[in-house]
Parts: C-alpha cells; sequence; structure tokens
C-alpha cells in the first residue's frame, strides 16, 4: 500500500483534524511528536487525523516510542490485510449469512450500540480467515457510523444458546488482537449477558490476551439485572427490542 486509504481512515475517524480540544497540552505535544516519528517512516500516515494518532497515543500511555511501534505497525498490516481499503462483502459470505452481529441506537453518551450473539457464530462454516475479514468490515462499518465528536461504541455480547459449536478460541484471540492493536480506543465498554457456564472454559483461555485496558470495559452481566444494567447507560428509546427497548435490530452490513 503506498498509502492508507483514504476512504476508511476518513470514515473511521469521522472528525475533523483540525485542533483537539478536549486534549491537554502535553497530549497535544505528544500528538504532533508521533506524527513527525511516524510520518518519517511512512509517509502514509499523513493520511491520518490527529484523533487516530491521539488514540493509539492514549493506548500506549502517552509513551511515544510504543506508540509509534503499534502505529507502524498497524499501518503495514492495513496494507497487506486491506490492500484496497475495505473488506467487501463478497469477500465474507459464509459470516454474514449467519446473521450474528448488529448495530442500531446510541448510547446516553452519543456512542453507537452494537449486538453481538456468540450463539449465532459457528466457525466451521467458514475459515480463520474470512472470520477476521468479518471482523475488520464490522469494525470499519462501526467507525463510520459514529456522530461526530465520538470515537468510542459500546457492545453487547449477547450469549444466548452458546454451545461448544460456537466455541472458537482461535477467532476470538484474533477478534482481540485486531481490536486492541487496530482499532485501539474504540471499544468503549462491552456488557456480557446470558452467559452459560460452559462459556466460561474458553473465557478462561481468552482472558490471558486481553489487554489491562480492555478488561476494565468488560462486564458480566446477571440476568435478573440485565434491563436495569442496560438502562443505566441507554435510554429505553435506543435500546433494542428484545432488551425491552423500542429499537428493531439492524444487520451490520444493511447499516
Amino acid at each position: 500500500m503506498g498509502s492508507v486509504s483514504t476512504e476508511t481512515e476518513v470514515e473511521c475517524s469521522n472528525n475533523s483534524p483540525q485542533g483537539i480540544q478536549d486534549s491537554d497540552e502535553v497530549e497535544r505535544s505528544k500528538i504532533g511528536i508521533l506524527r513527525v516519528v511516524v510520518e518519517r517512516e511512512d509517509p502514509s500516515a499523513k493520511e491520518l487525523d490527529d484523533f487516530m494518532i491521539r488514540r493509539f497515543l492514549r493506548a500506549r500511555d502517552l509513551d511515544i516510542e510504543k506508540a509509534s511501534v503499534m502505529l507502524l505497525k498497524y499501518l503495514k498490516w492495513r496494507q497487506e490485510f486491506v490492500p484496497n481499503g475495505s473488506i467487501s462483502p463478497s469477500e465474507i459470505p459464509n459470516e454474514l449469512a449467519q446473521k450474528k452481529l448488529f448495530m442500531q441506537g446510541v448510547d446516553k453518551t452519543g456512542r453507537p450500540i452494537v449486538v453481538g450473539f456468540g450463539g449465532k457464530h459457528y466457525p466451521s462454516k467458514g475459515s480463520l480467515e474470512e472470520f477476521k475479514r468479518y471482523v475488520v468490515f464490522s469494525l470499519d462499518k462501526i467507525c463510520a457510523r459514529m456522530p461526530r465528536g465520538q470515537e468510542k461504541f459500546i457492545c453487547i455480547g449477547d450469549l444466548e444458546g452458546w454451545g461448544y459449536t460456537n466455541s472458537d478460541i482461535r477467532g476470538y484471540v484474533a477478534s482481540l488482537s485486531i481490536l486492541q492493536d487496530c482499532y485501539p480506543e474504540r471499544l468503549g465498554k462491552l456488557f456480557v449477558v446470558h452467559v452459560p457456564y460452559l462459556f466460561m472454559t474458553a473465557w478462561k483461555a481468552v482472558y490471558p490476551f486481553i489487554d489491562k485496558k480492555t478488561k476494565k470495559k468488560i462486564i458480566f452481566v446477571e440476568d435478573k439485572k440485565l434491563t436495569s444494567t442496560l438502562l443505566a447507560d441507554i435510554d429505553e428509546s435506543q435500546l433494542p427490542e428484545i432488551y425491552g427497548g423500542k429499537l428493531s435490530l439492524v444487520p451490520i452490513q444493511d447499516c
């Protein structure tokens, strides 16, 4: 990739690159330094706006050296994994057919709401590479639909009906890697609901791969507290109907 796709990066940031107002002087200074460091190594970084650079900086606790390594690795990955700038639905037919990811509404702070159904994920019906493409397709869709001024989304991970045929440790670890390494500071909160006891075996296998920042954003919700927990963050008018709200689920590919 001679340069990062302007289409994807502009859509995913959805913010003007001019003047980040909610950063302090030190952070703004480090954003400028990180930009210079990264552009020196990869000129395609000129396509990135300050908000994206800030997310990578924050993901590494404002450590410019660590953030530059992370961002340069991302740019190389994007070139190799998404050479056309975006993933086409034709590249992920088996994943889309499972109808397991939806997006609609926003929470009380304006973050888009994503709903994923673990019980509808069947790794035997696709391949790990196709699933990884599906994860990128979905995250790009989510980022492109961010309201102006918003950088994060929240997710409801619904595990109702989840069983051994749905278990996919390699897929879970791969999606975590993509989220944490290539879309840092995008996940605002993850509610894990309708959790079967059986799932905890898979959870123990995946847990070591979750970084400390992401761990703080994951909330396991008891069935009896499901509605009240979700309503604390999401207004009833924005909550999916299946959780007692007003909105219908919209498949991610139709968003």
